[in-house]
């Protein structure tokens, strides 16, 4: 994979590509699951070979593209979860750790399903409570690959909107998509990638072209700019192609 990333404080770069472009794979040797092929990661400063795993997780926390259901656990003891790296080796939570939870549960919509059994959920309730558990992390580091699949289109909102929220709070988010219009409206940085390689990184303005993307999807989108707000959209072309 010939990838290279700079990630700054305060930052939400959006990963772009077709399916089998290495997104996650990028992703998981960010989190360091996956060792990298050649080259180094760096966390905060540090070679990522130099992290004790406990103390990695109170900086970066992963929001996979699926994850196991906690059969038996009850919504509120799965995103009670995320405090682990922060409690001692007896796992008893603190007044701060029940803070951080309730903000998690309410910041992602799920403080009503606090008692209810996690693999009783929708796949939907199930990925907001795999989000607020990260969010509970207090990370430095936010890495979520595709949140928004089986979200509806108001928690979709909702989740964007969070996470620029919490990148402005100084937190750095890398988020794994499919959707231009939603990277366009939120990110601050974007990656192109297709078959392992890097097509282009840089501004929305940079990177989200025709040409670019054209290039990186093999299909033809039309590149538009929204008269209200001056952000960008992207529609499937038909007919004869527009300008570029």
């Amino acid at each position: 994979m010939g990838v290279s990333l700079a990630l700054a404080a305060g930052e939400l770069a959006c990963v772009l590509g077709p399916n089998g472009a290495g997104k996650s794979t990028l992703l998981r040797v960010m989190s360091g699951t996956l060792p990298a092929s050649r080259g180094t990661v760096t966390v905060l400063g540090e070679p990522m070979g130099g992290w004790e795993r406990a103390r990695l997780a109170r900086h970066v926390a992963v929001v996979p593209q699926t994850s196991e259901v906690a059969f038996g656990y009850a919504v509120r003891d799965v995103v009670m979860m995320g405090r682990a790296p922060h409690q001692d080796t007896w796992m008893r939570p603190s007044d701060e750790d029940a803070r951080a939870v309730d903000d998690a549960l309410t910041r992602c919509d799920v403080a009503e399903l606090a008692g209810r059994r996690v693999d009783e959920l929708s796949g939907g309730e199930q990925k907001r409570v795999a989000i607020a558990r990260a969010l509970a992390q207090k990370p430095d580091i936010l890495l979520l690959d595709e949140p928004g699949a089986f979200l509806d289109v108001r928690h979709q909102v909702m989740l964007y909107d969070l996470l620029d929220e919490a990148r402005k709070t100084g937190m750095a988010c890398v988020v794994v998509m499919h959707d231009l219009n939603v990277a366009a409206q939120y990110a601050t940085n974007v990656l192109l990638m297709k078959r392992g390689r890097l097509v282009a990184s840089g501004s929305i303005e940079q990177v989200m072209t025709y040409a670019r993307l054209k290039e990186t999807f093999d299909a033809d989108l039309y590149c538009g700019v929204n008269d209200v707000n001056g952000s960008r959209f992207f529609l499937p072309m038909r007919g004869p192609k527009a300008l570029r």
